[in-house]
């Protein structure tokens, strides 16, 4: 199964255009979808979630109309947003209960499938625990569960490992990339390091327009040869801005290493450095490809 978007169209009543002709072939698999704050990702979620409207164009998920026949994409969607609401108290193996309800599964099957789904992202020792008191790990990993409710065939998760630490973000990617399998799971996210670890195919989003949409491998490809970095002083970052295509810097035993793009070697104590999926990303971004 294929999600197909052609030429997606959103523009909010304050004129902020959200999306501009988006358009995508997202295949089964981790598919991420890159872009800063405020790129329109969220936006390009909740459109494919049937949450809002878009002004124009389509999309398809196999033979359903996503933007028209939403009855029918909610029974095959599983939806993880950037943050979900849980009643205070009560516990987990209750509310995923109550979530099976409400997607409709029969009461001979949900038991079972609650359980199994609970083990599977491994808070079954932790059901009788409410979900308001769980870690951030622990929530998304319980929104992870609810999100497979019904056997979704797209699996929506926006801006999952905000927020987590380093263990629990392992932990994350590993279930994700167990789901991604054998759906499709777009990742919607501003953190590289998400794409770079779990997703074969991606795209890069910014102020409503998609810049990039290809495999990381291609990305990295488009830059060989073309990344210098130099070690400078904080004083001189905006001279240099000034005089080279300055795509990303960063500090480094807090003394700024700035990244440029260059077809030729630079000189001025420039070294060439293998390109990361940062630097695509940053590159994309500020327009240096």
């Amino acid at each position: 199964m294929q999600l197909t978007i052609r030429n997606l169209n959103k523009t909010y009543p304050n004129g902020v255009k959200a999306l501009q002709d988006v358009s995508l072939d997202i295949p089964t698999g981790m598919y991420g979808l890159l872009g800063p704050n405020g790129a329109g990702k969220s936006t390009l979620m909740r459109t494919l979630a049937t949450l809002q409207e878009a002004d124009s164009g389509s999309a398809t998920l196999g033979d359903m109309d996503v933007l028209k026949d939403k009855d029918a994409v909610r029974r095959t969607l599983g939806y993880l947003p950037q943050e979900f609401g849980v009643y205070p108290r009560i516990s987990a193996l209750e509310m995923l209960d109550h979530l099976a309800v409400l997607k409709g599964i029969p009461a001979g099957q949900r038991k079972e499938v609650v359980n199994a789904l609970l083990q599977r992202v491994n808070l079954w020792e932790h059901r009788k625990k409410s979900v308001s008191s769980y870690s951030g790990g622990m929530r998304q990993r319980f929104g992870i569960a609810q999100a497979l409710l019904g056997d979704p065939k797209l699996i929506i998760v926006d801006e999952p490992t905000a927020g987590l630490d380093p263990g629990e973000r392992n932990r994350f990617y590993n279930l994700l990339s167990e789901i991604g399998e054998n759906v499709i799971v777009i990742l919607s996210t501003h953190i590289v390091e998400d794409v770079k670890e779990l997703c074969s195919n991606m795209a890069i989003i910014n102020n409503g327009r998609v810049l990039y949409d290809g495999s990381p491998d291609a990305a990295l490809h488009q830059l060989d040869g073309k990344v210098w970095e130099k070690a400078i002083a904080k004083s001189e970052i905006d001279d240099y801005q000034q005089r080279y295509r300055v795509i990303s810097s960063k500090l480094v035993a807090g003394k700024p290493i700035i990244h440029i793009l260059s077809d030729t070697d630079p000189g001025d104590g420039f070294r060439r450095t293998d390109a990361d999926l940062e630097d695509v990303f940053f590159a994309k971004i500020h327009g240096g490809e």
